[in-house]
């Protein structure tokens, strides 16, 4: 990990965890030691404390008595909630947007093209943050920064609930799935968009299997986790 130049404020640190989680670098149930993460980002431990309370505000870590912090293992029914959650805002988004700006569809086809190119080269951590973050990519393209925020954390859920439930779903499919969805957006229907979206998110929820949830050096661990995602500018 590259030495930081200034030392991150307790939001960044959260958001770098979230990427973590996105980039499926992160597995439910992994411990969160704030020692180790006080020592990675050259800052006090109240800070990471403040931090990781912002994290459990927001559903992605827990304390467990005498042990620390962890990331959380949601059930199989807190998943289904997330993936319903999900199917809701993303269709309804699709349903109330008019036909895109060709600014907004150069964005996404750039997005696909940078899954694809991830996938290519077996590039794991920023293949799937990319497949995560494509729904992220959408809400903030139809100008909706707040439902921007509540998908990067409900898609960072539904990550979680793939690595614990050893989601089958190929990434190549969802990458082809995303590529349908936009070039749906160009030929301005809306209904197929909406429709394709739709079973996107029930193709990836499908993957799930109930039954197979997962039963070194913190430090170092941690280092490897939270470095940071090399992504293409936008």
């Amino acid at each position: 990990m590259s030495t930081m130049t200034t030392r991150p404020n307790q939001t960044q640190i959260a958001q770098r965890v979230v990427e973590a989680i996105l980039a499926q670098k992160l597995a439910p149930g992994e411990r969160l030691g704030e020692q180790e993460l006080a020592e990675l980002f050259g800052v006090s431990r109240t800070l990471v404390r403040e931090a990781l309370m912002q994290l459990q505000a927001r559903g992605f870590v827990e304390v467990r008595t005498r042990k620390g912090w962890y990331v959380v293992e949601p059930s199989f029914e807190e998943a289904r909630d997330a993936f319903a959650a999900r199917r809701t805002i993303e269709t309804g988004l699709l349903r109330e947007a008019g036909r895109p700006l060709q600014s907004v569809l150069r964005r996404l086809r750039q997005h696909v093209a940078e899954e694809r190119a991830a996938i290519a080269e077996g590039d794991a951590a920023t293949r799937t943050f990319l497949l995560a973050d494509f729904h992220v990519c959408m809400a903030e393209c139809f100008g909706n920064r707040l439902l921007a925020d509540v998908m990067r954390d409900l898609t960072a859920r539904t990550t979680l609930v793939a690595l614990l439930y050893q989601s089958t779903h190929d990434a190549a499919q969802s990458c082809e799935e995303h590529a349908a969805i936009v070039e749906a957006l160009a030929a301005g229907d809306m209904p197929q968009a909406e429709q394709l979206m739709r079973e996107h998110i029930g193709s990836v929820q499908g993957a799930l299997s109930e039954s197979s949830a997962a039963g070194d050096d913190d430090k170092a661990r941690l280092r490897a986790t939270l470095t940071p995602l090399r992504l293409a500018k936008p």
